[in-house]
């Protein structure tokens, strides 16, 4: 039992980095249509600016100072090299971004040198008792963010003006366009989001071991919690990476046992297997939109 429920906070804490890492790539898949392939590089530079101020200001507003740098860098990307490619193949645009995530990354690296860094947060390792099994504050601190940001992130699409305005471009471009709805400013609120997502993500990301040049690949885990909870669905963005890290969790610690012959490192395949079987089952995903094509 002790066991289990370490594996299921561990696997939820995971799949609440993928979970945030996802929801900004939905979001500028839902105004643009493009999946954004930048956001790797993303996290990795809010992942490095975090790692750079928790020294003088603190993790706490370190986060904050860095997913308001990485949305402001997101502002950028988009109005500078994305915005001009508007009405260009969508494959074209797709191509481009991952030229982006290649300089940025580039850059990103020459501030994290060879070593390791530490984002500086004041967990490390140490663990709480929950129902009697001692689990990472870390992985607790993750899960609970990651529905505050959630949850506020529904309430703002539900409430607010410009929220309202970005679902309405999501769905209809040119009738929100009629309606006097900047789309231009969704596109570039829609890449802000998604940087301060990536942001957040990438400073849990650094928990515990630290960042250094290959921590990017994390946040590929998050393109098989797109496709499983539907491209165009935030609520499956969440649920798809939260599933992606319970399986990936629990795949770790009893596969070996359980089926040996699998191999070792199974529960790296193991999110894009649970991928596949969902996608025979349900082609758009678990929550994702059925596009009718008349011909």
């Amino acid at each position: 039992m002790t066991e289990l429920v370490q594996t299921v906070v561990r696997g939820l804490g995971s799949g609440s980095i993928y979970a945030l890492l996802a929801v900004g790539f939905v979001i500028v898949y839902k105004s643009m249509r493009i999946i954004s392939f930048a956001q790797p590089a993303l996290m990795l530079a809010g992942a490095v600016l975090v790692s750079y101020l928790a020294g003088p200001v603190g993790f706490y507003v370190a986060v904050l100072l860095s997913a308001l740098g990485i949305a402001i860098l997101g502002l950028g990307i988009e109005r500078t090299a994305i915005r001009p490619l508007v009405g260009r193949p969508i494959f074209v645009i797709a191509i481009v971004t991952i030229g982006i995530d290649i300089v940025v990354r580039v850059v990103v690296n020459g501030y994290i040198g060879l070593d390791v860094r530490q984002v500086g947060d004041p967990w490390g390792l140490r663990t709480v008792s929950v129902v009697g099994a001692a689990v990472q504050q870390r992985y607790l601190a993750m899960i609970v963010v990651t529905l505050l940001l959630v949850g506020a992130l529904f309430a703002f699409f539900r409430y607010t003006r410009l929220g309202l305005a970005m679902r309405a471009a999501s769905f209809d471009q040119e009738a929100a366009l009629a309606q006097g709805v900047s789309v231009g400013l969704v596109f570039a609120t829609s890449w802000a989001m998604a940087g301060a997502l990536a942001a957040v993500a990438g400073a849990f990301v650094g928990t515990g071991a630290g960042i250094d040049q290959s921590t990017w690949i994390i946040a590929f885990k998050a393109l098989p919690a797109i496709i499983l909870g539907g491209l165009d669905s935030l609520e499956g963005a969440v649920v798809g990476g939260l599933a992606v890290g319970l399986v990936e969790s629990l795949v770790a610690t009893y596969q070996q046992d359980a089926a040996p012959w699998l191999g070792q490192n199974f529960a790296v395949v193991s999110p894009y297997l649970l991928m596949l079987l969902v996608l025979l089952v349900k082609p758009y995903g678990l929550f994702g939109t059925r596009e009718v094509e008349r011909v």
